[in-house]
């Protein structure tokens, strides 16, 4: 007696087209770019100095900053940049100079508009007199092209040797 194959031919489909997905699948994966390595740490060595950006008729670089908080990093980036050699490097000592709290306007061109202190070292006029021709000099700023004008506040560190840090880009105090 011979029996009949009474098998339904819809799992077998089913694993074909399985089959067929996963191979697809493999290909697509395959062709895909290896991972971006991760950027290197810093070490205590490398410097956080950088300068700023060349841009067109010897303005500087736009900032994407969103914030008068975010924009704070972009300018202090920039002052870091220009005074390279002015920069306290390492931690700074307990004791300082002088220490300041300044706001700087800055106009959609990057163009440095007004200086407010809102805590100055009186008792270090020269501190104050170069702090804000450091900042005058500085300009252009980074055009904050997404908030059209800004005003950003920063805390400067003045060392007696005439070096100083930003409270934004520190190294930290002893």
């Amino acid at each position: 007696m011979r029996q009949e194959d009474t098998s339904d031919p819809t799992p077998r489909r089913f694993w074909l087209a399985a089959l067929l997905s996963a191979a697809v699948a493999a290909v697509v994966s395959a062709c895909k770019s290896a991972p971006e390595s991760a950027p290197a740490p810093k070490t205590p060595d490398s410097s956080p100095v950088i300068g700023p950006i060349e841009g067109p008729k010897g303005s500087a670089r736009s900032s994407g900053a969103t914030t008068p908080r975010a924009y704070r990093e972009d300018g202090a980036t920039h002052i870091y940049g220009l005074n390279s050699d002015r920069i306290y490097k390492g931690r700074m000592p307990p004791l300082l100079y002088a220490v300041g709290v300044m706001n700087v306007e800055i106009d959609r061109a990057g163009r440095v508009t007004r200086l407010d202190w809102m805590r100055a070292p009186r008792h270090a006029p020269e501190v104050v007199a170069e702090i804000e021709r450091t900042i005058r000099d500085a300009s252009p700023f980074p055009a904050p092209a997404r908030m059209g004008k800004v005003v950003y506040t920063d805390t400067w560190l003045w060392h007696k040797s005439g070096k100083f840090q930003l409270d934004t880009l520190t190294e930290g105090q002893d």
